[in-house]
C-alpha cells in the first residue's frame, strides 16, 4: 500500500493531536505501516493538519513505546509483542444517566448478554454513570474517563441531545442504543417507538375508546420524543371517531406520578384507555389504581409500552410489547465490533418493531 493512498479521518479542531495520535494508533494496530511511519510532511498531508501538530501526537505515542523519534530519519516502529497490545483497544464505554442497577429488567438483561457477547470476542465493557442533572459536570466525568481509558468505541445508552452531539462533535467512535436527537448523526438501534405508541392508540382506538392518555417521564429521551409523536398522529389517523388524546408527563417520583394520574381521572372527561411507558411506572400506576379502586379493565384499559417479566405474571396478563434479549444483544455485539474495528461513527439507523402481546388489560369501554 503506498502513503498516498491511504486516507484517515481527518480530526476536528479539539483536541488535535490527541486525535492525531488516535488515528495513528489505529493504523498502526490495523498493520497500514508495517516497517517504518512516512515522513511527517507526508502524515501532514494524510491527517490535513499542521506539522507541529502531528509532531505533538508523535511525542504521545513514543511515550507509550510504540516507536523511537530519531531526528533526521523516518520514525522506526517498535514492532514488539507490548507494543503491538498497546495498539489494540478492547475496551467498550457503556455511557448511562442512571445506574444499570436501576434499569428495567428488559434493558439490564440485553446489557448483560450483550457485555457476555463481547467478552467471548476478547472486548471488555466499563460503565460511566453521568446523572442528568449538571451538563458541564457530565462533560467533565466524561473528559476525565476518556483521559483515564483507552477505548475501542462507547456506547450511549439512551442519554441527552447534549452528550450525543458531545461525541459527534468530537468524531469520536459512538453508537447510540436508544433513538437519535435531532441533527445527530451516530450509528444507533432502538424499538420504533413512533410506530408502536401510534399501534397502541390505534389498539384501544379500534376497541372503542375515545379519551386516551399517555403516561411518560419528561426526561426528554429521544425514544420517548418519538414515543409522544406516535401517540398524537395516531388521532389525526382516526379523525373521524373525534379522539382525545392526552400526553401525562410526570418527573419519575412516584409522588407526582399519583398525583397527576388522580387529577386525570378527576377531569370532565377521564380517559378510559391507558397507555404507559417503562416498567416501574406501570407498576406504580397499577398499584396506585388498585389503591384507588381503579380495576384494570373493568374501568380502565391498560397497554404497557415496554416489557417486564412480571407483565405475564399478573392476572390479568397487561398488554405490552416484547422484544427478544438475545436477538437485540446479537445486534448490538455485531454493530460495536464493527464500529470497534472500523473506528468509524458511519450513520446506520436501525429500528425494530416488537411482538405486540394482548394480554387481557384491554377491553371496550362500559357505556
Amino acid at each position: 500500500m503506498n502513503s498516498s493512498d491511504i486516507q484517515l479521518a481527518s480530526p476536528k479542531r479539539n483536541l488535535l493531536s490527541s486525535q492525531a495520535a488516535d488515528a495513528i494508533r489505529h493504523a498502526l494496530a490495523e498493520g497500514v505501516w508495517r516497517d517504518q511511519l512516512p515522513s511527517e510532511r507526508k502524515l501532514c498531508e494524510i491527517l490535513q493538519i499542521s506539522r507541529p501538530t502531528v509532531r505533538t501526537a508523535l511525542r504521545i505515542l513514543a511515550r507509550e513505546g510504540l516507536f523511537t523519534i530519531q531526528q533526521g530519519r523516518r520514525n522506526r516502529l517498535l514492532l514488539s509483542p507490548e507494543a503491538k497490545r498497546v495498539t489494540t483497544k478492547t475496551l467498550v464505554g457503556l455511557i448511562t444517566h442512571e445506574p444499570l442497577s436501576k434499569m428495567s429488567f428488559s434493558s439490564y438483561e440485553t446489557i448483560s448478554k450483550t457485555s457476555a457477547l463481547l467478552s467471548e470476542q476478547g472486548f471488555k465493557t466499563i460503565v460511566l454513570v453521568c446523572p442528568r442533572r449538571g451538563l458541564s459536570a457530565q462533560k467533565k466525568r466524561l473528559e476525565e474517563f476518556l483521559q483515564q481509558n483507552t477505548l475501542a468505541c462507547c456506547v450511549l445508552l439512551s442519554v441527552s441531545k447534549e452528550i450525543q452531539t458531545w461525541f459527534l462533535e468530537r468524531s469520536l467512535p459512538a453508537f447510540i442504543l436508544g433513538s437519535c436527537h435531532p441533527g445527530v448523526e451516530l450509528p444507533s438501534l432502538d424499538i420504533d417507538y413512533r410506530a408502536v405508541c401510534r399501534h397502541a392508540a390505534g389498539v384501544l382506538i379500534a376497541m372503542g375508546h375515545r379519551n386516551i392518555a399517555f403516561l411518560l417521564p419528561d426526561w426528554l429521551a429521544a425514544g420517548d420524543c418519538a414515543s409522544e409523536a406516535g401517540f398524537l398522529e395516531a388521532a389525526q389517523q382516526n379523525n373521524p371517531h373525534k379522539v382525545e388524546l392526552t400526553v401525562l408527563r410526570h418527573n419519575g417520583a412516584s409522588e407526582q406520578l399519583c398525583k397527576k394520574l388522580d387529577s386525570l381521572l378527576r377531569s370532565n372527561k377521564p380517559p378510559t384507555g391507558l397507555l404507559i411507558a417503562r416498567p416501574r411506572f406501570t407498576l406504580a400506576a397499577i398499584l396506585h389504581l388498585l389503591k384507588s379502586g381503579i380495576r384494570v379493565p373493568e374501568n380502565l384499559s391498560l397497554i404497557a409500552r415496554d416489557y417486564d417479566p412480571l407483565f405475564e405474571s399478573v392476572s390479568p396478563m397487561l398488554a405490552h410489547y416484547s422484544l427478544s434479549n438475545s436477538s437485540m444483544a446479537q445486534r448490538i455485539c455485531r454493530t460495536i465490533l464493527r464500529l470497534a474495528k472500523q473506528h468509524s461513527s458511519k450513520p446506520t439507523n436501525t429500528l425494530l418493531f416488537p411482538n405486540f402481546v394482548k394480554g387481557h388489560s384491554v377491553r371496550a369501554p362500559s357505556s
